[in-house]
């Protein structure tokens, strides 16, 4: 059983409510994560313990003693809402895993809340699917995300204008470093609650960044937020990801990524795509990711010049190009699997790599797997777009080493393992018709196999 860990329960005062659970119909355990239950000692538990945990939300061993819902503001597509928090969801309990790394157990489609304003404190049953979907996926790729920890559909029926209703529901559970956000410091910031944001950033140096607070606990922590959000929006773009809904209210202060609503796996290399049908004007398209994330990082330092000047975060901010560019870099060169030389080819060989793709005639997986190793292996039906696309590419990756070995069975199979929108709906039709799961745990079976191919 998970030892016992509550300090979020040391500023719920201030950061939180709590609240109850939902009273669900049913509890049908749908998908539970056992890599991830081990990590934190709760592999044991037997599927109607688990049920009992994180369906019907019993407390854990020691743990927190009622659900908590977290308050924060945040800019919704640029526009300041004071109005939101966890209208769906709470965090459940706090543990530790193999590391001692202080994690948290929260859910989506848990019950109504104080901010759930008119919604139903629901998630669809499809929701839930794409969640544990995306977090797989991602995970395997390499990208620091939350965990989908339990998909227990809980037998209501949902309305919904955006798909077929009545829909079904589903409560998720998240394995996640933290749910602190940046429009955890724009609240307390708009409140003018400056005391409390100093308890806060101390909070998260000590328990999710593992750090005594200095001098300058502000600036500490805002160094770690840049350099980290920096690396997130680069795993983004090699994994070809569009998160869809870049508020700042849903950027972690540990930047782990989190909370997935509309997101997709662009095909191709195309900078406008978007993965939500109400982002209109791209403000968050695939290529323009890293400069939404920078713009909440932004926000994050205007909260944090409450407690110190605004100069001394400056120069911290400005630093957000730089490592991004450089993050990027070693981020593409990770998935192509190659050492990084350390020298200014390494930006060179991105650059060409970005250009070629940028042609969008060779999808971004399909470029991945052909060139795992840095070397090129067997028959693509990219073959004839190599030469046109990424002239000296061979050569120019010929200088490298592999830094790990393709002697993998995944790297023999016809295609690569992908999640595009055809196939999502593809897993969704089987259960939506006939609750036929198959498909769905073939495909969390595949991407753990490309996984151990990518380790």
């Amino acid at each position: 059983m998970a030892s016992p860990s509550q300090p979020l329960g040391t500023i719920a005062d201030f950061i939180a409510d709590a609240v109850e659970a939902a009273d669900f119909p049913r509890n049908i355990l749908r998908f539970r994560n056992d890599r991830a239950a081990a990590s934190v000692d709760l592999g044991g538990l037997t599927d109607a313990a688990w049920t009992d945990h994180f369906g019907q939300f019993a407390p854990l061993p020691g743990n927190l003693p009622q659900p908590l819902a977290l308050r924060y503001h945040g800019h919704q597509f640029r526009v300041y809402n004071p109005d939101i928090g966890d209208g769906r969801g709470f965090t459940f309990a706090q543990v530790r895993d193999d590391t001692g790394r202080l994690l948290d157990l929260g859910t989506k489609g848990s019950g109504t809340t104080p901010y759930s304003r008119f919604g139903d404190g629901r998630l669809t049953l499809k929701g839930g699917v794409r969640e544990v979907l995306a977090t797989e996926m991602l995970e395997a790729l390499g990208v620091n995300t939350s965990k989908s920890f339990s998909l227990i559909e809980t037998g209501e029926q949902l309305h919904r204008g955006d798909e077929p209703s009545p829909t079904r529901s589903a409560v998720l559970v998240r394995l996640s470093h933290g749910h602190i956000r940046i429009g955890s410091f724009q609240r307390l910031g708009a409140l003018g609650l400056t005391g409390e944001m100093d308890r806060l950033v101390r909070y998260v140096l000590d328990n999710l960044y593992g750090e005594t607070p200095g001098d300058e606990p502000a600036t500490q922590l805002f160094a770690h937020v840049v350099d980290r959000t920096a690396r997130l929006a680069a795993s983004y773009m090699a994994a070809g990801f569009v998160h869809g809904v870049l508020n700042s209210d849903n950027i972690n202060i540990t930047a782990e990524s989190f909370d997935y609503g509309p997101w997709r796996f662009t095909p191709f290399w195309d900078e406008r795509f978007t993965a939500a049908y109400f982002d209109q004007q791209g403000l968050y398209a695939f290529g323009r990711q890293a400069q939404a994330i920078h713009w909440d990082v932004v926000q994050l330092a205007i909260a944090l010049a409450k407690l110190v000047p605004v100069e001394a975060l400056a120069p911290i901010l400005d630093t957000f190009p730089e490592l991004y560019e450089r993050a990027l870099v070693g981020a593409i060169l990770k998935r192509l699997g190659v050492e990084p030389s350390g020298d200014e080819t390494d930006l060179a060989t991105m650059q060409a790599i970005e250009r070629g793709l940028a042609a969008q005639n060779v999808e971004i997986d399909q470029f991945f797997f052909d060139w795992a190793g840095g070397r090129r292996r067997g028959a693509s039906p990219a073959d004839p777009l190599y030469a046109q696309d990424f002239p000296d590419l061979e050569a120019m990756l010929a200088r490298y080493r592999p830094a790990r070995t393709t002697d993998h069975p995944y790297w023999a199979d016809a295609a690569p393992c992908s999640m595009h929108i055809a196939e999502v709906e593809a897993i969704w039709a089987p259960i939506a018709e006939a609750d036929d799961w198959a498909p769905f745990h073939a495909k969390i079976a595949a991407i753990h196999r490309m996984g151990e191919a990518l380790a």
